[in-house]
């Protein structure tokens, strides 16, 4: 017998509504009592549902340590690398050697936003739009003919809940509406190679989080004061106003005038490189950021002879057609950041190289397939050509996962999981019930396991970039295509010895029984940290 506040059920004979009951007891009481020869008599998938419903409401049924079990420090592996097969290490500047603060965001937000009235003649009005640091996230799609921001999963179905018009969300039975009764986006509508469609634009790196939102924000302008609009125009000069921000070196400007302001855990980048040049490794940078930037940059993070660490050091590279377009020959930079004229016939260290073209730097340097590693922060531009085409090995720097692995860990997110795939087991063991009681209990189970998602812990509009309700999202299966490996920082590679082999979790097919449990150890430790010689 099974009981909870003196109601039982007689568990050789359960039925959905006597489990319905007994889950409603649960609910709203905090004490319960489980026979366990009663359990144990239970037929393997009965036991699940009932001692996996109970774990919602009782943290003692939680395994030990399971709230603390991820280390933000922790490398994933989404194809076996051995990293002692790896001789040589690139890497991309912003956002994997020089990490940003978000000051740096509401800051290109401000900029594109003056640009936006003042060069584009936008309606003032737009300039009490505030940024918001907390609306968007990376990995959105963006339609550009209906003006809507959405998450989209890996089998290209928007999440409902997660349509924004501006500011504001679009109901659910809108979106249906505007998608022919369908949240399905086709393949050819999605995105291309790079992230860019025809109808949608996925935003994929970190700098667009602040485009999003002054979209966003125009969205919202015109929306709310209903003045009509073109939302493919306002897409156009919303990005060429970013771009302006760029194109025209205020970001750059801002960094360099105030590097403590913007760049984070420099001390870190120093580490990460010394130990590997200590450790007999080639390395190489190859940035589409100016040479200017750059070398002031890494004087502060690494000191005034970074460049005594790099083999090859290529700026202004224009990734990604670095990777795909053999035109552009390689040109030397002299002290001053000069171009010069003489023809390229080797990469040599010491040098500054502008521009080029990967089939050149493959030639010049014989540096193929997996015993190159390289790093950066954007799947498409940094990561994609890499991997596909050239077999580099390729590993993402994702900011994200910091905040993120701190949610996991939390109480509140295992408890929720926990009763989201306990319910999802209750569905699916009780659906094939057609009793009119019956199909009330599914119904209110299914509209609790829509609420029961666990999208407000992560950002409060879009959720986790990693997942949409039940399913990867796009920017998760993006990730787990383009690269091997992924982390929250460089500095995470400072956890792991050199000769260290990272295997991807073996996690059971849909077809094959889960009779093992997950890789718990990640065999990281902590490596001490040499100050920069500056």
């Amino acid at each position: 017998m099974f009981s909870s506040n003196n109601y039982y059920v007689n568990v050789g004979n359960v039925e959905i509504v006597e489990i319905y009951c007994l889950y409603s007891d649960l609910h709203t009481s905090s004490a319960s009592f489980i026979d366990a020869n009663a359990i144990s008599a239970l037929c393997p998938v009965e036991a699940f549902i009932l001692l996996y419903g109970l774990s919602y409401f009782s943290s003692d049924l939680i395994p030990p340590g399971v709230c603390n079990i991820l280390n933000p420090s922790t490398i994933y592996a989404n194809n076996e690398v051995d990293l002692d097969k790896v001789d040589i290490y690139g890497f991309d500047y912003d956002y994997t050697l020089a990490l940003y603060s978000s000051a740096l965001d509401r800051m290109i937000y401000d900029k594109a936003r003056e640009f936006l009235v003042k060069h584009y003649k936008y309606p003032e009005g737009i300039s009490k739009y505030d940024y918001i640091p907390s609306f968007a996230a990376r990995g959105l799609h963006y339609d550009i003919q209906k003006g809507l921001l959405m998450k989209i999963d890996a089998f290209h179905y928007i999440q409902l809940g997660t349509v924004y018009r501006g500011l504001k969300p679009v109901p659910d039975e809108e979106v249906l509406e505007l998608y022919g009764g369908t949240h399905h986006v086709p393949l050819q509508e999605v995105s291309g190679f790079y992230g860019k469609g025809p109808v949608m634009k996925q935003f994929m790196d970190v700098f667009s989080i602040p485009e999003m939102t002054l979209l966003a924000a125009a969205n919202d302008y015109f929306n709310s004061n209903g003045i009509e609009y073109d939302p493919g125009h306002l897409f156009k000069d919303v990005s060429d106003a970013i771009g302006m921000v760029h194109i025209k070196g205020y970001m750059y400007k801002w960094i360099m005038q105030d590097l403590e302001k913007y760049i984070i855990r420099g001390d870190e980048t120093y580490a990460v490189l010394h130990r590997l040049v200590s450790q007999g490794k080639k390395l190489f940078l190859i940035t589409n950021s100016p040479f200017s930037f750059v070398d002031k940059g890494m004087k502060y993070m690494v000191g005034k002879e970074w460049r005594d660490f790099f083999d090859v050091v290529i700026v202004e590279a224009d990734k990604p057609h670095f990777f795909n377009n053999c035109g552009k020959p390689f040109r030397r930079l002299d002290g001053n950041g000069d171009l010069q004229w003489d023809k390229i016939r080797s990469l040599d260290k010491g040098q500054i190289y502008k521009q080029g073209n990967l089939f050149d730097f493959l030639r010049l340097t014989g540096w193929r397939g997996s015993k190159v590693l390289y790093f950066g922060d954007h799947l498409y531009s940094d990561l994609a050509d890499l991997m596909l085409r050239h077999g580099w090995r390729t590993a993402a720097i994702v900011p994200e996962l910091e905040m993120e692995t701190r949610v996991v860990n939390t109480e509140q997110y295992a408890q929720s999981l926990t009763w989201l795939q306990a319910l999802t087991g209750l569905l699916e063991r009780m659906q094939m019930h057609r009793d009119l009681e019956s199909k009330e209990v599914l119904q209110d189970w299914l509209k609790e396991r829509e609420e029961a998602v666990t999208k407000n812990l992560f950002n409060p509009h879009f959720g986790s970039i990693f997942r949409t309700c039940h399913n990867p999202t796009f920017f998760s299966r993006r990730l787990c295509r383009f690269s091997d490996l992924y982390m929250a920082s460089l500095s995470c590679l400072l956890n792991y010895d050199l000769s260290y082999t990272f295997y991807p979790r073996r996690t059971p097919l849909q077809h094959e029984a889960p009779l093992w449990m997950d890789q718990l150890c990640t065999g990281l430790h902590r490596t001490c940290v040499p100050s920069p010689g500056l």
